[in-house]
């Protein structure tokens, strides 16, 4: 079985709905877009978050930032990657409100933008790295991960971070793996309050 590696594409957009849930919750009951769509269901948040991967608003997770991994022509994993100097917070916001959020969507992401870092905006931003149950460790995360950090080079990147949950032993361990480093954390109290976890850590890579 040979990983393929490829560009996402609009057709996409329910898969990737997939991978982002699965990723937003990270073994927790509630996760960001749990919250912002107020509701557990799971078929309103993947039809909310299929809309929000194709906004005309360029929110991080947009299609065009993801790659997904297939094996004999499945779809198995998925990694985006993006600039947060294009993919800002008022760009999700907007994308947000594309796709039906109200005027409160701004108050209910406190939580996440309370534990804010400041980032570099000449490096790139990585998420949603998942995969399928069933095929962990067959090497799909580092085939996403080594395509998307050459694309990165070639680009003129030479810095790639991450941001996980304080506590989230497993992603620490296998981003660690890859070569990152923590380089901050950020405790924070409405964030605990919401989802259980001290709050986020920031992690890097230098290619």
């Amino acid at each position: 079985m040979s990983i393929k590696i490829r560009n996402a594409k609009s057709d996409d957009a329910p898969f990737l709905a997939q991978m982002i849930l699965q990723s937003s919750r990270a073994g927790k009951k509630d996760g960001m877009f749990d919250l912002v769509f107020e509701t557990n269901d799971d078929k309103i948040l993947l039809e909310k978050l299929a809309k929000l991967t194709q906004t005309e608003a360029k929110n991080y997770c947009h299609f065009r930032n993801f790659l997904i991994a297939e094996l004999d022509g499945k779809s198995v994993g998925t990694l985006c990657a993006y600039e947060p100097r294009i993919a800002t917070k008022d760009e999700f916001v907007a994308a947000l409100r594309e796709v039906g959020c109200g005027e409160s969507v701004e108050e209910i992401l406190e939580p996440f933008y309370s534990c804010e870092f400041s980032l570099n905006k000449r490096t790139l931003m990585f998420d949603f790295m998942e995969e399928l149950e069933g095929f962990i460790d067959v090497g799909v995360l580092k085939a996403l991960m080594q395509k998307s950090l050459l694309t990165a080079r070639l680009k003129g990147y030479r810095i790639a971070q991450t941001i996980i949950e304080i506590g989230s032993l497993e992603s620490e361990l296998f981003y660690k793996k890859l070569g990152f480093h923590k380089v901050d954390q950020i405790e924070c109290e409405l964030y605990k309050e919401k989802f259980g976890r001290a709050g986020l850590m920031l992690l890097a890579t230098e290619f």
